[in-house]
């Protein structure tokens, strides 16, 4: 059976539907309260419901599937191309309904579980950031007087002490006071980090998907954690070779009059994912004794980094065929620092 498009344009308080009844032709464009939203699909036929995969989209997407829908999400960039003209809430569901028609892979739709591990991951990062802030606006505070620093944080620690004695003589206490309590600061972000960490090691433990792809040398606690919640269901994709062009690790194309260029990669998909998966692969070429025989004779003709590109791609491909398949990580290659 032939389900209805349906294009929503998710907001705040107001949502906006678009879509054509195939019988009458009639065209809808409406603006829904979002305290209606759901009753408006509660007794309708199964429709096939197109979101952008932003804020909200998740959550709404369980809610339609559990009524009977099929929920499709789409990266913004894909939709944005359906947008003829100026950007309003009717013309976004419009491009919206034109867009859920047209072949393209969808973003997956996680469950409660996968979306709280990912929201851990979100806030460690934040956490990473703050904390780096914090060093770097110390460092800078101390330049003005004079105190220069260098930028890791073992350097920070070991000086800082020091520093502050010998500005205590020349500025006001409640500023060295300061200054002494914002360096402290960082220990209960480190805390806070090392917490997180834990509970994400915790859920890994009760995770079998999680657990197999960590036997992968390079995919340590943050990668296989993060793949599992984000990939959804692995059998959504149908190789890995398209779960690592989804990623962004493969080459992106440009080329006109049948000649095609290959460029550099392509950077699609989850920045956060494919981040953890290029660190991973860097412990693999440059920290370990005996990478192995492709990554060795690859390393003698390319340089270091595509080596590392490379590797990263092959990773996720290993992660695709361990969940979509069910199976354990069979090879033994060598030990490597794991991310």
């Amino acid at each position: 059976m032939k389900l209805t498009p349906v294009g929503v344009d998710i907001a705040k308080s107001v949502i906006q539907v678009h879509w054509i009844d195939s019988e009458t032709g009639e065209i809808t464009n409406k603006a829904i309260r979002r305290n209606k939203f759901l009753e408006y699909f509660a007794n309708r036929t199964p429709c096939l419901i197109g979101m952008e995969a932003c804020g909200g989209s998740q959550h709404w997407g369980r809610c339609l599937i559990a009524m009977g829908h099929e929920v499709k999400l789409m990266p913004a960039k894909f939709v944005k191309a359906f947008n003829i003209g100026n950007k309003n809430d009717a013309a976004d569901a419009r491009a919206i309904w034109l867009a859920v028609q047209q072949p393209g892979k969808a973003v997956a739709i996680k469950s409660e579980a996968q979306q709280a591990v990912l929201a851990l991951h979100r806030m460690r990062q934040q956490l990473l950031k703050f904390r780096t802030m914090q060093i770097n606006g110390l460092r800078g505070l101390m330049a003005e007087y004079g105190e220069v620093m260098g930028r890791r944080r073992e350097v920070l620690d070991k000086a800082i002490a020091d520093v502050l004695a010998r500005l205590a003589d020349r500025l006001p206490a409640m500023l060295i006071d300061t200054l002494r309590e914002q360096w402290m600061r960082l220990t209960s972000i480190d805390e806070q980090i090392a917490l997180i960490e834990h509970r994400l090691r915790e859920w890994m433990k009760q995770d079998r998907s999680s657990k197999a792809i960590a036997e992968i040398p390079g995919v340590g606690l943050l990668t296989a954690t993060a793949a599992v919640a984000t990939m959804g269901d692995a059998k959504s994709f149908r190789s890995g070779r398209e779960f690592a062009a989804w990623l962004g690790l493969v080459p992106a194309q440009t080329g006109s009059g049948g000649k095609v260029r290959l460029k550099g990669i392509s950077k699609r998909g989850d920045t956060y994912l494919r981040t953890l998966l290029v660190h991973g692969a860097r412990s693999v070429v440059l920290h370990v004794r005996e990478p192995g025989a492709w990554a060795a004779q690859l390393l003698k003709r390319r340089p270091k980094n595509v080596v590392i590109v490379a590797m990263a791609n092959k990773l996720a491909r290993m992660i695709w065929a361990v969940l979509a398949h069910d199976q354990q990580y069979r090879n033994g290659d060598g030990n490597a620092s794991a991310i």
